[in-house]
Formats: C-alpha cells, structure tokens, sequence
C-alpha cells in the first residue's frame, strides 16, 4: 500500500513541476520547437531523478540500476541525438539552395514603384522621438500618469492612408496592476508620424488582454491555452479601421527539416479588448493588418538569399558574388501597406550600396532596386557633418523619390531626442547636403540643389508660367508663411514661400504675375519670381 502511495505522489510530484513549467514558460507542443524538445528531455531527467532518489530511500545498499533507469537514460539519449541531427539537417549548411529560395526579390524599377508623395504622408518621427511625444503626452494627462506608462512597442501602421505609430499603456507597477486590473487599460496611444500630433485614445471598452497582464489575461498566455500547438513570433499592436485595438500574432511555419526554413504560415488576430480570436491562413489576412511579418525576420531572409546565391561554402570562404543587407532599416507606406527598406550592400562591408530592397509586412512581397550610391551610415555622417556645430544626431533615413530621384531623407536631432532640423540627400551623390528646419524648406533647397548639380531629372526642370491670378490664399506651415496660387485657365497649385519672396504679398486675385517652378506633388514649388 505505501508502495502504491509513494508512486502516485511521485507521479503527482511530477504533474505539478510539469504543469508550473508549462505555465510559465509556455512551450508549443509541436516538434518544431526547440523549446518543447528541451521540455521533453527536462521531465525524463525529472522522472529519472525522483525515481533514483525513492530507490536509495529504499535500498541504499542496491548500486545496480533498474531497467526503469536504463530505459530512462536511453530515452533521453535518442531525445538529445534526434534534436542534434534535426538541428544540423535543418541548417544552411546542407539545405542552401533551399534556404536562398525562401524569399525571391523582384527586380523592379524605382520610380514606377515609389511615386512622389506630399509631406502629410512622410514620416518625419523614428521609434524614439514618437516615444518622447507618447511620454510627453500621458504625462498631461493627470488621471492616468500616476497608475500607466506607455508600453516601449509603437508599431508603425498606416491608418487612414497616413503613417502613425500606436502603442497601448501598461499598468506601471505590479502593485498598480493589482489596483487597476479589473477595470484593465483605458487607452492606447496614437501619433501621427507626419504631423506629430499625438492622441491619448480613450476607450469605451478597456483592454483586458496584453503584455502587461501577469496570469490567463497575459496576451502570450491566452494565446497558448487556444492554440497549444501554434508557434508565434513577435507579436504587434495594431488598430483597425475603426480604431479598434487588436494583437496581431504571426505564427510561424518550418519548412526545412524539423527547425529550418523559418517564415510565416498564418496569422491570429486577437481583440485586446475581448480576447476573442480569429485564425486566418497568411494569404487570407486582412488588408487593414499591416505587420505579420516581423521586419528582423524579412531581413534575415534577405541575408539568406543574398549571401548563399553560391552555395554554404562559398558564403563563408570565397563569399563570390554575396550580399546582405545594412544594419538598419526604415518604413515606406506603399499600396496601403507598410514596406521594411534596407539597403544592399557586399559582404565585406564597404561603404557604398549596390541596390536597396522594399519587403511587404503583411505579404512579404519583395522588390529589389539596383541603384548603386552612399551606404545609409555614410549618407548619416555627411549630414551631420552639416550641423556638426549644433551637435545634432541623424536619424536612420527614410527612402523618397524627389523629381525621379531616391533620396534620402532624415530627421535631424538634439541631444533631448527632439527633431530640429531635417536633412536630404541624393543617394548616388551624397556628398551635397540640403538641410531645412521644415520638410518643405529641406525639399525647395535640395531642388536647388539638383540643379545647380546638374543631376536632376527633366520631369523636374524649371519651367516658366504667367497669367492672372484666379484665386490666392495664404497658410502657415511649421511656423513658415506661404501663399497658395491659382492662374486662370490652369489646374496646378503654386506654392511661394514668403520668407523666400515677400512681394507676393502685395498680389491679389485680378493681379498678373510671371514666375518661374519646379513640378512637384501636391504643388508645384515657386523658385523664381522675376
């Protein structure tokens, strides 16, 4: 009978570290985790352990093991070789050619693909300074900042046509969890990524399930108990198209072996206020959702099909013909979705780009573009080398087309992390610098430029026009004054800057006026009037 009684509480004994293992750690059952491998072996060493240790209170004396431990051994042994062999036939090493086929760059041409767009859908904000705007913000807001903090997340989406970053608040402390728990998180916040504006979003329903949850409403922990097999990678937040909070869980698909050939296979979209849950296959996912590829995990398929175009081998000796991307990346807003940009450089690591790459978050679509230039950190340095006066830091460029041309573009900002100025650069000739303190002011100036450099294009040559003014109307942009024009017989827009041209302020509707421009979107750019 205590023979009986001891087993069962061994058994019990090991149901219970088991379980609490599985709660907190949250292993997938599926065979293509490595977690669930090192799982499996923990719980035969467990078993293995409190067996032996019965035995010797037993029989201390008995030195021969059991065949119950043998058994136990060689369990684990086969469980340690299989993972092994499966790790090392999942590799690059012998699968090559299959890992540089994951992902297949289209080659494309870069301005068909990437039109030129108006400064209400540039992202002048990176990650940081959206963060400072989003602490600044939750700090006036006296209710809350006592009890949330902004979560560090901000996922950039593309709301309403426009660039933002969203973020939900995360209780502040575990002993703020405790107090604000049942009532859960009331708002998420919301910037504008081209405007700066910043919105604390209030909710009518609270957010119950997040990362900041600690037990089943933890985000991770509620998806693990409904799709016990699912394998996820980083999760995001986003917002649909009626502002509603949502997690958006990529799960991941292995197709090379047991542990190889990593991308994603479905999505699982999760309401951060409901908890409910709808699984949809890759293809199948939603347009409004713009990240179910996680940007880390489109660059390293990139790298993969770069790099082994020739083979293992050659990747590593020879490295003939490889490539792989810069260290960094930025977001372009493209065909309603949001593109990770990087550059492509060789392997060895110089200090130019032979192309840059655009991949869709949502399709993993990818395009190439071959255009040699400045490596991103080079275009960096050259246009803080500008403003090396005041000490300001550029931040990772965003790609635009400017007159057909690439261009980088990129904040420029102080020690505080606030943007002061901005910066843009021609990616094939990145040693001339337009610096403004607003975007317009940086664009009309690196116009100029182009042309005194004799490199832009003939879409964006000076033209001339004259007429009467069939409507004028004044508007202030970033502090600057600027007037807006209308010719009679004519559709463009014209815009004159007044701290550039001050006589337009004595035109009026009825008045003649030559001036000279540049063709631009959403107004042509005055740079002339006699």
């Amino acid at each position: 009978m205590k023979g009986i009684k001891g087993r069962l509480l061994a058994v019990l004994a090991v149901l219970i570290v088991a379980g609490i293992y599985y709660y907190a750690a949250l292993p997938a059952v599926n065979i293509h985790n490595s977690g669930f491998w090192f799982f499996l072996i923990g719980l035969v060493l467990v078993i293995l352990l409190l067996y032996s240790a019965r035995r010797r209170m037993r029989a201390v004396k008995e030195m021969k093991q059991s065949r119950f431990i043998k058994f136990g051994l060689a369990l684990a042994g086969i469980l340690v070789i299989v993972f092994a062999v499966g790790s090392i036939l999942s590799s690059p090493i012998v699968n090559a050619k299959r890992y540089q086929q994951l992902i297949v760059p289209e080659e494309r041409d870069f301005t068909e693909d990437i039109e030129q767009i108006g400064f209400d859908q540039i992202p002048l904000l990176d990650k940081d300074s959206a963060a400072l705007l989003g602490d600044r913000k939750l700090g006036s807001m006296v209710d809350m900042v006592s009890q949330f903090v902004v979560s560090d997340l901000y996922s950039q989406i593309n709301y309403n046509e426009k660039p933002y970053r969203v973020s939900p608040l995360v209780y502040a402390s575990p002993i703020k969890w405790l107090t604000n728990q049942k009532d859960g998180i009331p708002a998420y916040m919301m910037i504008d990524m081209a405007t700066q504006d910043t919105q604390l979003v209030k909710l009518d329903k609270p957010i119950k399930y997040s990362q900041a949850e600690y037990f089943n409403r933890n985000i991770y922990r509620h998806l693990r108990f409904r799709y016990p097999t699912y394998i996820f990678d980083q999760l995001s937040f986003e917002i649909d198209d009626d502002g509603v909070p949502y997690w958006i869980c990529p799960v991941k698909e292995y197709t090379i072996g047991l542990f190889g050939g990593q991308t994603i296979g479905r999505v699982v979209l999760c309401n951060a206020q409901t908890g409910e849950t709808t699984d949809y296959a890759i293809e199948d996912c939603p347009q409004w959702v713009d990240r179910a590829y996680p940007a880390d995990l489109l660059i390293e398929l990139y790298n993969y099909h770069g790099s082994l175009v020739n083979g293992f081998i050659n990747s590593v000796f020879g490295q003939k013909g490889c490539l792989k991307s810069t260290d960094g990346y930025n977001y372009l807003a493209l065909d309603d979705d949001v593109w990770v940009y990087t550059g492509v450089t060789s392997v060895n690591s110089d200090q130019s780009n032979v192309g840059f790459v655009l991949m869709n978050q949502r399709t993993s679509e990818t395009r190439y573009y071959s255009i040699s230039g400045a490596e991103e950190y080079s275009a960096m340095s050259s246009a803080e080398g500008q403003v090396q006066n005041l000490g300001y830091k550029a931040a990772f460029p965003l790609l635009l087309n400017i007159d057909n041309e690439p261009t980088y573009f990129m904040a420029l900002k102080d020690d505080a992390g606030l943007v002061k100025k901005y910066a843009m650069l021609n990616v094939q000739r990145y040693q001339n610098v337009a610096i403004g303190d607003t975007v317009q002011e940086c664009q009309e100036e690196y116009r100029k430029l182009l042309s005194s450099s004799g490199i832009v294009s003939e879409s964006a040559e000076s033209d001339k026009a004259s007429g009467t003014i069939a409507k004028i109307a004044q508007a202030v942009i970033d502090g600057n004054s600027h007037y807006y024009v209308m010719l009679d017989g004519r559709d463009e827009i014209f815009d004159v800057s007044v701290a550039d041209f001050v006589q337009i302020v004595s035109y009026s509707e009825g008045d003649s006026i030559s001036f000279e421009y540049v063709t631009g979107d959403p107004t042509c750019i005055v740079t002339e009037i006699p």
